[in-house]
């Protein structure tokens, strides 16, 4: 099932404006948009669901318990039949899935972005990245959608994209060893770690992460992947998950990157892992996998033209998850 965060075309937040939850949460199915508590009803009073609550958002559909989510996630190929008035899907103002998350954590699991990045700085490879998923916490209330304008971060002229794939955390845990940690995924998602890469190599010289750098945006979308939708394309299992997903980055319309998640290092159950030791995850946690190999400008080095400008336009595309586009704009 493909879930989506939506309002109608005339209802637009303004780039400056502090993040909201301005959406309700739908269904897309057959490029037709479909109230998400107009299908769980359908369901209960047809199907036979019975749910502790009808979600209205995508974020109430993934506190639902696993067995309930997976139920409804179940009903996307009966959609035809319900007879459920829906929308286009060009009619509709996208949001990210889940506007508000209470959580954001980003990785750094793809080797060939980290060996990149550092040989370009003419660093070596740390020896003890290697030994976990490593990752800090970015801004949850700084979070964009697939058609929101992305305002220039002021103070920086070095903007940049990062392409990566996020899932959401779909039930609380704490200690959730690898092995088990499948079942707390909700679903899969696109993400931009834009970042502003000279006020991040600043702050980063006193050892504390990526702060201001990373503080202004990040989009999500366009719409949560439920794990059943790429079941065909899964490589891996268990605490080694892996899907055989291309992943594209294009500027502007022309293809600047392609890369593809199973060549990621540490796997989404092992960011689990760790990231919940000592530590609660809760429904609607989002996790992002770090960026995938060339999949930013920091990586082109001496070969780079330019970073992002006041114009651009980016679209990260990961395959079975969906397009991803953004505008960047003067603040």
């Amino acid at each position: 099932m493909k879930l989506v965060t939506f309002t109608d075309k005339a209802v637009q937040v303004e780039p400056q404006s502090i993040r909201r939850e301005t959406g309700k949460g739908g269904v897309l199915h057959n490029q037709t948009v479909y109230d998400l508590s107009q299908v769980a009803r359908w369901g209960q009073q047809n199907r036979g669901l019975n749910l502790d609550k009808i979600p209205a958002s995508v974020l109430e559909f993934v506190n639902l318990p696993v067995g309930q989510r997976q139920a409804l996630a179940a009903l996307n190929n009966s959609l035809a039949e319900a007879g459920l008035a829906g929308v286009p899907l060009e009619e509709v103002w996208l949001r990210a899935p889940v506007e508000l998350p209470p959580s954001l954590r980003d990785f750094y699991a793809f080797e060939q972005h980290v060996k990149t990045a550092r040989a370009n700085r003419g660093l070596g490879m740390i020896p003890e990245w290697y030994d976990f998923p490593v990752f800090y916490f970015s801004n949850h209330r700084a979070i964009y959608g697939p058609e929101d304008p992305i305002p220039y971060p002021q103070r920086s002229r070095a903007l940049d994209f990062e392409l990566e794939m996020a899932c959401v955390i779909g039930q609380a845990g704490r200690d959730i060893p690898a092995s088990q940690a499948s079942a707390y995924i909700a679903g899969y998602c696109v993400m931009n770690d834009w970042s502003a890469r000279d006020l991040q190599m600043e702050e980063m010289k006193l050892n504390m992460g990526p702060v201001k750098g990373k503080d202004f945006a990040t989009s999500l979308g366009p719409w949560l992947v439920t794990p059943d939708e790429l079941a065909g394309k899964q490589v891996a299992q268990g605490a080694e998950e892996r899907y055989d997903l291309t992943m594209t980055a294009r500027l502007n319309g022309g293809e600047i990157s392609r890369g593809n998640f199973k060549d990621i290092y540490f796997s989404f159950p092992q960011m689990i892992e760790r990231a919940s030791l000592n530590a609660w995850l809760v429904p609607g946690d989002i996790l992002g996998s770090g960026t995938v190999g060339t999949g930013c400008l920091l990586e082109f080095g001496d070969k780079r033209e330019r970073y992002l400008q006041p114009g651009d336009i980016m679209e990260l595309e990961i395959e079975g998850l969906g397009l991803l586009r953004n505008a960047v704009v003067t603040a």
